[in-house]
């Protein structure tokens, strides 16, 4: 028997009018421009927050449409802070600090009294609440520390450091495996946008294996890690670990002296049966300069003193600061400089002109010029912390007090004391590179060592191609891929582009 269709009488749902007259932005006069709002969806709702968008404009507010980094007040309604930062992270904004989060009640109170309201009491508490862990699917956070936004901002310390204390014992060692797993699980941790409280804090992550797991237990019940503790009185982890901190002092020698007996710099000094190099002596002489950070403001006038004298002779030329210090740190051991110029090859005659300009100047304390290997048909290296074959300077110069207050209005510390001398040692190394090959050379030199690591491997095991400071080399179509700049070599490599203040990994 067919169907007999029927019409049905009861009430149709009205359908929810999504549709409204867009008001330009530019119709709203700005009246407050400090501060720009971006008004979080998430548990209010489209309708709720356009509402709320458009009274904050009439009363002089910026609102932002969409997210970005030109906000500086977060507003949210029924979130936790956790439920923030996880949102900030999946937006692929890990530093939460340069954001003030808001309760949507700070909104409300400046609308009754149409002006920003002191913003402290209704602030979300982001320090207290990044022991919850933000609510982040782990199976996105990526095994390669090249797929990872990490900023300076890190809020497991505690287990970072401790973990490199481990990474630093094995590779004096020469414990591969435990360096290399140790090493992978300190950098994932520096990338969390929240601290861990909890060993479940870390399920579901990579490289946190048992050992690993460990660690963080016990300084999360202890404060502190037995094994960690081990390290730190060990008489042989001591004493490499103070040989290796003078310039042209390397594993090997450090075994050998400990192996002679010696324990201290002094001893090492004083014994009649060594033969040190050239760059040892350099090391021991200058060690107090060597072994103190250098600082911003000193990394700015070292920049100064190579680019002039570069300038004079290859007015053309581009001189890039890298290193740590294009990452964003305040802080280093020392200042590395990239050398390049376009469309030409008188980079290659650089470094010696150079040179003898410094010695006139009485500036260069030490030297070793290394002369160019290079070769435009050789493969990229299947080392990854291979050294690159270009024409380098390893150099201490002489940085004068003056000049590194010239340039700052903060003097250095290492001149605050009276009497004491008004220059201070630095390590300087100088790479000259191809203009061709610039970008490969600057992603390399940038760091850091765990994200070039990373990098490296990505391309190889993901990607089928060979990276280092050179090139690039594709190994299905047997070709060599050019890069003008940083963002080219990620394209090639199917990554987003990350910013060197995002790879300190």
């Amino acid at each position: 028997m067919n169907k007999i269709k029927t019409t049905s009488f009861s009430p149709m749902r009205k359908r929810q009018k999504r549709m409204q007259i867009a008001i330009p932005l530019s119709s709203y006069k700005i009246e407050f421009r400090d501060i720009i709002i971006f008004i979080v969806e998430r548990k209010m709702g489209m309708t709720r927050r356009a509402f709320l968008m458009d009274l904050a404009r009439r009363k002089g507010f910026q609102v932002e449409n969409e997210f970005s980094d030109r906000v500086t007040h977060i507003v949210a309604e029924n979130n936790s802070c956790s439920e923030i930062l996880g949102w900030l992270y999946k937006h692929k904004m890990e530093d939460s600090s340069r954001f003030r989060i808001l309760d949507i009640s700070w909104l409300t109170a400046c609308m009754e009294v149409g002006r920003p309201v002191d913003s402290e009491k209704y602030q979300l508490p982001v320090k207290e609440d990044h022991s919850a862990t933000p609510d982040i699917d782990r199976t996105c956070i990526s095994q390669y520390a090249c797929q990872r936004r990490t900023t300076l901002k890190n809020y497991n310390q505690k287990f970072t450091d401790a973990l490199e204390i481990l990474v630093e014992n094995y590779e004096f060692n020469e414990n591969k495996e435990f360096c290399l797993a140790f090493g992978r699980a300190a950098s994932l941790l520096k990338c969390l946008p929240f601290t861990v409280v909890r060993v479940n804090d870390i399920e579901g992550l990579p490289w946190m294996g048992k050992q690993v797991r460990e660690i963080i237990e016990d300084i999360l019940e202890e404060g502190e890690s037995s094994k960690v503790k081990a390290v730190l009185n060990d008489e042989n982890y001591r004493s490499i670990k103070l040989f290796t901190s003078v310039f042209g002092v390397g594993l090997r020698t450090s075994e050998k002296w400990y192996r002679m007996g010696l324990r201290t710099l002094e001893e090492v000094k004083c014994n009649k049966n060594l033969t040190l190099t050239r760059m040892q002596k350099a090391g021991f002489f200058y060690y107090d300069d060597l072994i103190s950070s250098v600082s911003k403001a000193e990394a700015d006038a070292t920049t100064r003193i190579v680019q002039d004298t570069v300038w004079k002779i290859l007015p053309n030329a581009v001189v890039t600061l890298t290193g740590g210090f294009r990452r964003g740190k305040q802080t280093g051991h020392d200042v590395d400089f990239l050398i390049t110029v376009p469309g030409s090859r008188q980079e290659e005659e650089l470094l010696h002109p150079v040179i003898d300009i410094w010695k006139k100047q009485e500036l260069l304390l030490y030297y070793d010029l290394i002369e160019s290997t290079f070769e435009n048909t050789k493969f990229p290296s299947r080392k990854v912390d291979a050294l690159d074959h270009f024409q380098k300077c390893f150099a201490i110069l002489k940085v004068h007090k003056e000049r590194v207050n010239k340039g700052s209005a903060v003097q250095s510390n290492v001149f605050a004391e009276e009497g004491t001398k008004d220059w201070k040692a630095i390590r300087v190394d100088l790479v000259v590179t191809p203009f061709q090959h610039y970008a490969f050379a600057l992603l390399g030199w940038t760091g850091s060592r765990q994200f070039e690591r990373d990098l490296r491997r990505y391309a190889t095991h993901e990607k089928k191609m060979m990276l280092d400071n050179h090139a690039l080399y594709d190994k299905t179509k047997n070709i060599f891929l050019s890069a003008a700049n940083e963002e080219e070599i990620f394209s090639h490599l199917g990554l987003d582009y990350l910013e060197p203040w995002e790879r300190n990994a």
